[in-house]
C-alpha cells in the first residue's frame, strides 16, 4: 500500500513546477506554464493519474526525478553506477524534505541521493547529488529527471563547427530516444547544452515552449525518450563514464525556462540568468569597453612600432581596450611550439611588455592579453620537462599541433597559477583572452573541474581582472565557464554575414553583455568573402563591439563609417547592456531580424539584416514584439545614409522620423526600405 501522498510546488516568474512523492523518489506531476496560487496540488495529481492496459505490467513505474530500474520503469534509468565491478540496481526511499532539498536513501545499498531545487531569476536551477558510502564507479547520473511536453512535436537543440557555431536542429518526439552527446571535453562547438521544447505552432514571439540548459564545460549527453506507454522523459548529465571512482557525486546544475511568448520568453529568462545572476563583474560600475585585437592585423608578427601605430588608429576609432594576441612568449613564430612556457619573448620584447602596455594607456585605452594554460607544444620547455604533465596516450593525434595539460594534477595547477599570477602582478592587465584551442584526447570530468578549480584560484587573487571564455571560437559556452569568466567570444569567424546567424541563434541563450563581436578585415580571413564596412560595423554593434582588422588598411569613408557606429554604440550601450535580445519572426527568410527592447520599455532598436536576395521585389512588413499596444512610438531610420539610389519610392521611414501605435507595430509591423542582399538596417524606437 502506498504512503499518503506529499506534495511541493516550485515558483519562478512564468512558470510552476509541482512535485509529489508517495514514500519513494519524488517526481514532477506538473512543469509547465505558472499556475494559479489556489490550484489544488491534491486534485491536480489525482488529474494526472494514469491506467493500465493489455501488453503492460500492472503499475506505471513513476517517472520520478531520477528514474529506478529496480521499479521496472520502462525507460532510460537516471542512474547507473558499480560497486566492485557489479551494477547497482537502488530502490531509494525519500527521509527528508527540507524546503526544495530532498534527502533519498537506499540503506541495503548504502547510498543517498539528494535533489535541490531553486529558483534563480526566472529560471529554476535543479542539481542532483550520490554520496556512497564506500567507492562506487558511475557510468551516468541525471540531473533532475522531468516529463517531455505531451502537446510538443519537435525537439530543437544545436549543432555548429568551427566558424559555424549554434546551428539550430529540429527534431521530431517519437518512439524511442533522441540523444545528443559531446564527449569532445568542453562544451563544445559540435553539441553546445542547450535544447528547446516548443509545443506546436510555437514561434519566436507566441506559443508555449519550454527550454533547457546543462551549465557545464566539460562535455553532457542528453537524451529525449517518448517510451512505450507514450510518456516522455528528458535528462541531462555529464558526458557517459567521465568521472572517476569515489564517494560523491554532483551533476552540474540544470536551468528550467518556460514560456507563453515563444522561443523569446525561455531565451530572455536565460539572458538574464546569465547577465544578473551568474556572470560575477569585475567592473560592475564601468562601461563595456570597445575591444580591439590585434590577431588578424599582425598574427605572430609582434612589433612593438607597428603595434604601436594600429593602436594609435584603433583609439582614434573608437577602440578603449588593446588586446594583444598570441605570439608574445617563449619562440612562438607560429602555432607549432612554445605553448606552456609563459615567459616573454625578449626577441621581440626586449624590454617586456610595459613599453606597448604604457602607450595603450597614454591613448585612453587599457591592456588585455592572450593566454592558452590548459595546453602545450611538445616543442616546449615545459614539455620537455614534464611528459607526464600532459593528458592522454603518448602516441595520441596531434590537435593544432598541440597537446593538453593534464589539470586534475595539483602540482600542474600550481604550475599554471604561478606563471599567470606572474604576468598579473608584473604588468597591468585588464583582461585575459583565455583560448581553448584543442579537444581532449579523452573525454574526463575531472579536468574541468580542474580548469574551473584553476579560474577560482586566479578570480579571488585577481578579482579586477575580466576573463574571456575563448575556445576555437564558441567552443566553450555555458552557464559553468560563466560563473568564472565575463565575456565569450563566440565565434572565430569575423564576417558579418555568419555573424549574423550565429549572434541570432545564440541570443536563445546569450546576452549581448558577454557576447564579443568584432568588425574583421574588409576581405574575412576565414571565408574570403569581401563585405562593406556598413554591414560588418552594425552586425558587430548589435553586440560586445570590438575590432579585429588593421585599422591601417581602412580608407577614410570606412574609417568615418566605423567612428559613426562606435558613436552610436558608445551612446546607447547603458541601456543595450540591461536589453533583452527578442529574435523576431521575419515573413521574409531572407532577413535575420531582431529587437533588443529597454529593461523599462522606453526605447528598442530594431536590427534588420538581408542575408540574400528575396523572391519577391519589395520588402514584406516585418512585426515588432513586447511592446505596449496602447502607446505610441516614435520610429527613426539610424542609418539613412546607407540608402541606395535603386530605393526610389518616398516612404514615411525612409523621409525621417514616424509615429506609430505599439499595436499596428506589433500587427501590420514596419514597411522596411528596399536593400541589396549583405546589408542591414537599423531602425530606433522610442516610447512617447
Amino acid at each position: 500500500m502506498s504512503e499518503e501522498l506529499q506534495l511541493w510546488r516550485i515558483d519562478a516568474p512564468g512558470q510552476t513546477l509541482v512535485l509529489a512523492s508517495d514514500g519513494g523518489l519524488p517526481g514532477a506531476i506538473y512543469w509547465g506554464p505558472a499556475l494559479q496560487p489556489e490550484t489544488d496540488l491534491a486534485a491536480l495529481a489525482r488529474a494526472c493519474e494514469q491506467e493500465v492496459t493489455g501488453g503492460m505490467i500492472d503499475q506505471l513505474p513513476p517517472l520520478s526525478l531520477c528514474p529506478e530500474t529496480s521499479r521496472s520503469f520502462e525507460g532510460q534509468p537516471g542512474m547507473v553506477v558499480y560497486r566492485d565491478g557489479a551494477q547497482l540496481y537502488p530502490r531509494f526511499r525519500l527521509e527528508e524534505a527540507n524546503g526544495n532539498t530532498f534527502t533519498c536513501r537506499d540503506h541495503d545499498q548504502r547510498l543517498t541521493l539528494i535533489f535541490d531545487v531553486q529558483v534563480l531569476g526566472e529560471t529554476i536551477v535543479a542539481g542532483t547529488t550520490l554520496i556512497s558510502d564506500d567507492e562506487v564507479t558511475l557510468h551516468h547520473l541525471a540531473a533532475p529527471v522531468l516529463p517531455g511536453p505531451q502537446m510538443g512535436q519537435e525537439i530543437v537543440d544545436f549543432s555548429g563547427r568551427w566558424i559555424g557555431e549554434f546551428q539550430m536542429e529540429r527534431a521530431r518526439w517519437r518512439a524511442g530516444i533522441h540523444k545528443r552527446e559531446a564527449r569532445s571535453g568542453r562544451s563544445g562547438h559540435e553539441h553546445p547544452p542547450l535544447a528547446y521544447f516548443p509545443e506546436t505552432g510555437a514561434s519566436n514571439t507566441q506559443g508555449t515552449v519550454f527550454a533547457m540548459h546543462y551549465g557545464w564545460s566539460g562535455g553532457h549527453v542528453m537524451l529525449a525518450e517518448e517510451m512505450p506507454s507514450g510518456r516522455r522523459q528528458i535528462q541531462w548529465g555529464h558526458a557517459t563514464g567521465t568521472r572517476a571512482a569515489g564517494t560523491k557525486f554532483r551533476t552540474a546544475p540544470l536551468y528550467l525556462a518556460v514560456s507563453q511568448h515563444g522561443f523569446n520568453g525561455c531565451a530572455v529568462a536565460f539572458q538574464r540568468l546569465l547577465r544578473d545572476h551568474v556572470v560575477v563583474w569585475p567592473k560592475p560600475e564601468t562601461p563595456r569597453p570597445v575591444h580591439y585585437n590585434c590577431w588578424e592585423a599582425v598574427y605572430f608578427k609582434h612589433d612593438l612600432s607597428v603595434l604601436g601605430e594600429i593602436a594609435e588608429r584603433a583609439a582614434d576609432l573608437g577602440a578603449e581596450r588593446f588586446v594583444l594576441d598570441d605570439g608574445w612568449f617563449g619562440k612562438r613564430d607560429d602555432d607549432s611550439s612554445s605553448l606552456g612556457d609563459w615567459e616573454i619573448d625578449r626577441r621581440k620584447w626586449p624590454d617586456g611588455l610595459t613599453p606597448l602596455i604604457e602607450h595603450v594607456e597614454q591613448l585612453g585605452m587599457v591592456f588585455g592579453l592572450w593566454v592558452e594554460p590548459e595546453m602545450v607544444n611538445l616543442d616546449s620547455d615545459l614539455a620537455r620537462a614534464h611528459p607526464d604533465w600532459i593528458l592522454g596516450p603518448v602516441d595520441q593525434i596531434e590537435g593544432r599541433q598541440q597537446r593538453v595539460l593534464d589539470l586534475s594534477m595539483e602540482v600542474v595547477r600550481a604550475y599554471l597559477f604561478q606563471k599567470i599570477s606572474a604576468l598579473l602582478a608584473d604588468y597591468r592587465i585588464d583582461y585575459l583572452k583565455w583560448d581553448h584551442n584543442r579537444l581532449l584526447p579523452i573525454a574526463d570530468a575531472e579536468q574541468t573541474e580542474g580548469f574551473y578549480a584553476l579560474l577560482r584560484e586566479l578570480r579571488h587573487k585577481f578579482p579586477q581582472v575580466e576573463i574571456e571564455s575563448c575556445a576555437s571560437g564558441g567552443g566553450r559556452i555555458d552557464a559553468g565557464v560563466l560563473s568564472l569568466t565575463q565575456r565569450v567570444w563566440l565565434s572565430d569567424s569575423n564576417d558579418a554575414l555568419e555573424r549574423l546567424r550565429i549572434q541570432h541563434d545564440a541570443a536563445l541563450l546569450l546576452p549581448m553583455s558577454v557576447t564579443g563581436s568584432h568588425v574583421g578585415p574588409r576581405t574575412c580571413h576565414t571565408s574570403g568573402r569581401t563585405i562593406d564596412m556598413p554591414m560588418r560595423a552594425w552586425v558587430a554593434a548589435q553586440r560586445h563591439l570590438g575590432f579585429e582588422m588593421d585599422p591601417r588598411e581602412l580608407t577614410d569613408k570606412e574609417a568615418d563609417v566605423l567612428r559613426r557606429v562606435t558613436t552610436w554604440w558608445k551612446t546607447n550601450r547603458d541601456w543595450r547592456l540591461m536589453a533583452d535580445i527578442l529574435r523576431l519572426d521575419a515573413a521574409d527568410p531572407t532577413v535575420v531580424a531582431e529587437q533588443q527592447l529597454a529593461q523599462d520599455g522606453a526605447k528598442f532598436v530594431v536590427f534588420a539584416g538581408r542575408a540574400q536576395a528575396a523572391r519577391q521585389i519589395m520588402p514584406r512588413p516585418l512585426r515588432l514584439t513586447q511592446l505596449d499596444p496602447q502607446a505610441r512610438y516614435r520610429i527613426n531610420l539610424v542609418n539613412r545614409e546607407d540608402l541606395h539610389h535603386l530605393s526610389r519610392g518616398s516612404t514615411a521611414l525612409k523621409d525621417g522620423p514616424m509615429v506609430l501605435g505599439g499595436d499596428v507595430l506589433m500587427q501590420q509591423g514596419l514597411t522596411l526600405p528596399w536593400q541589396f542582399p549583405q546589408t542591414i538596417w537599423v531602425i530606433e524606437g522610442e516610447k512617447l
